[in-house]
């Protein structure tokens, strides 16, 4: 400011030395010394009259000295006005009248948008909102380049003061800073498996239904869910997909939920007990208590379920499985708010309720959560369904895990199966000893193989012999026969006494084939002429010989005996 007052100064003083030189052709030194304050005084202004940007930055200009004043409200001056300046100066060399005289220059750097971010704009200036309006008009992307150029932003009439609708999105912008506040807010990030449920602040749509009429074409079976067409105020129909969306989170809050199958389990919570039962080497059945604490798992639900069942009361064990559908996450989001929120205030409720009213029908007892429970799992799947989807929850399937029946009423059952089993097992003891019998037996009776085979084929030649004599005994018995019969023919021929002497003599005969020298034959000539048979000529030559004497002695003992 100085400079540029010496400036003026030195400007006017030379111009005027300068006049009055001319008048005075003749003398030239005053001529030159004048000329030389007026280049000075001149050099002094344009010094102060030019302004350079860098690359990186944005000029921003106050008005100090002379145009008029701003309106009473008014923030941001517009040409010909004293203050923060709507113009803004881009990068490079600009010449402006003694702009650093008349202006306060300020370089500011531009605004940065990273990617997966983007900007929230709030004017200081501009026309206020209207009654009711919650963020200021949007900008069509047509004009969202001029929005930033606060002398149209102001001076056409449309930008409103206040946080606007419209956003920057990620990249580079110049920005009179004087105007706008530019806030960075992370953009919305909707993943694989989610989908997010828009609630709208504001609405973009020119006809909008009204919410309080709107029952969604069925009333009375769900939940009381309005949701509204998009660009509607309250609570788009329609959710976004997986993907990656700037939206003003002041206008537009997003709820995430996951589409994906997911399991809600009831478990832990109480104290199991439980009876051992152990069987003594002299087969006494002893009985144990022993009772443990089952904490809640963090990824459960809630903790397990208790039940009353015939007087009886137990914790039963339930995993249930969900899945929200994209077309119903904004039913969910309307008539509960969160997931979470369902699993808290609608399922966990309604499966304890519907478990405690099967477990108190009449025909239910307590033993059926183990023989029966694929019943009444069925029976819990078939109402926690109607709830679920009054929610706008898909419940695919429902699942019972091991009821913690009490000890008391399982011992008696536990005992009689343990008895069972004892008995069962000292029978297979008892065949497993014959079989051990049968092994030892067979593996003595593999060693003593020789003498087997040797006593065996004894025994059969033993048979062997004994059916040869046997077979010999018949055959002589037969040849008896026959010879007892031909005798008798013989008798009934001969007569006893010739038959007698004939066998006689066939002995007699046998006996001198085999010993000739006991017959001694005397030389005796017989007359056979004389009466007598064939026998009686024998008897003669035989009668001289010791023989005769012998067969006579035992002809004589025969006829003895047989007397």
């Amino acid at each position: 400011m100085f400079i540029a007052f010496i400036s003026l100064i030195a400007l006017v003083v030379g111009v005027v030395l300068f006049l009055k030189a001319r008048q005075q052709m003749h003398r030239k030194k005053p001529l030159f010394i004048s000329a030389l304050i007026v280049f000075i005084g001149i050099s002094g202004l344009l010094s102060r009259s030019f302004v350079v940007i860098s690359p990186n930055g944005v000029g921003h200009m106050m008005r100090i000295y002379t145009g008029s004043g701003m309106e009473s409200g008014q923030i941001v001056a517009l040409p010909g006005q004293k203050g923060p300046q709507a113009r803004i100066l881009p990068p490079g060399f600009h010449f402006i009248f003694l702009v650093n005289v008349l202006y306060k220059v300020e370089e500011k750097g531009i605004i940065n948008i990273p990617e997966g971010s983007y900007g929230l704009l709030v004017a200081k200036d501009g026309v206020p909102l209207r009654k009711g309006q919650y963020l200021a008009d949007e900008w069509s992307d047509k004009q969202a380049r001029k929005m930033l150029d606060a002398i149209y932003f102001l001076s056409e009439g449309k930008g409103q003061k206040g946080p606007q609708l419209t956003v920057l999105k990620p990249g580079q912008y110049r920005i009179n800073k004087y105007l706008f506040n530019v806030t960075i807010m992370p953009a919305l990030d909707v993943k694989t498996g989610h989908v997010a449920v828009i609630r709208s602040n504001v609405k973009t749509l020119a006809k909008c239904p009204n919410p309080a009429s709107m029952d969604n074409g069925e009333a009375g079976k769900n939940l009381s869910s309005p949701v509204v067409p998009k660009g509607c105020v309250g609570v788009w129909k329609e959710a976004l997909a997986p993907g990656r969306y700037y939206l003003n989170q002041r206008a537009y809050v997003s709820t995430i939920i996951p589409t994906r199958v997911q399991t809600w389990s009831y478990q832990g919570g109480y104290t199991h007990r439980k009876i051992n039962l152990i069987v003594e080497d002299d087969g006494t059945i002893k009985q144990t208590v022993e009772s443990f604490r089952i904490p809640v798992p963090k990824a459960s639900a809630d903790k397990a379920i208790n039940v009353r069942v015939e007087g009886w009361t137990f914790p039963v064990d339930m995993r249930v499985t969900v899945q929200v559908h994209p077309d119903d996450a904004s039913k969910v989001v309307a008539s509960v708010g969160t997931l979470r929120a369902v699993e808290d205030n609608i399922i966990t409720p309604a499966i304890r309720d519907i478990l405690r009213t099967i477990g108190g029908q009449p025909d239910i007892k307590v033993l059926d959560f183990i023989e029966k429970r694929e019943h009444i799992t069925s029976l819990v799947e078939k109402s926690i369904i109607k709830e679920g989807k009054k929610a706008g929850v898909t419940i695919q399937e429902v699942r019972m895990g091991e009821p913690a029946i009490p000890p008391e009423l399982l011992v008696a059952r536990i005992r009689k199966q343990l008895a069972a089993q004892l008995q069962e097992t000292y029978k297979q003891e008892q065949q497993a000893q014959k079989e051990r019998i049968k092994v030892e037996r067979e593996r003595a009776t593999a060693s003593q193989q020789v003498q087997l085979v040797t006593a065996e084929i004894a025994k059969k030649a033993a048979e062997h012999r004994k059916e040869q004599k046997r077979l010999e005994g018949e055959g002589e018995k037969l040849r008896l026969i026959e010879i007892a019969q031909g005798q008798k023919a013989q008798t009934d021929v001969l007569g006893a006494d010739r038959v007698l002497q004939l066998q006689i003599l066939k002995e007699v005969l046998a006996v001198a084939l085999k010993n000739p020298d006991i017959i001694k034959v005397p030389m005796v000539q017989v007359n056979n002429g004389g009466q007598g048979g064939s026998l009686e000529g024998a008897a003669a030559i035989l009668g001289a010989s010791n023989l005769v004497e012998m067969l006579n002695k035992s002809r004589g003992a025969g006829k003895a005996a047989s007397e």
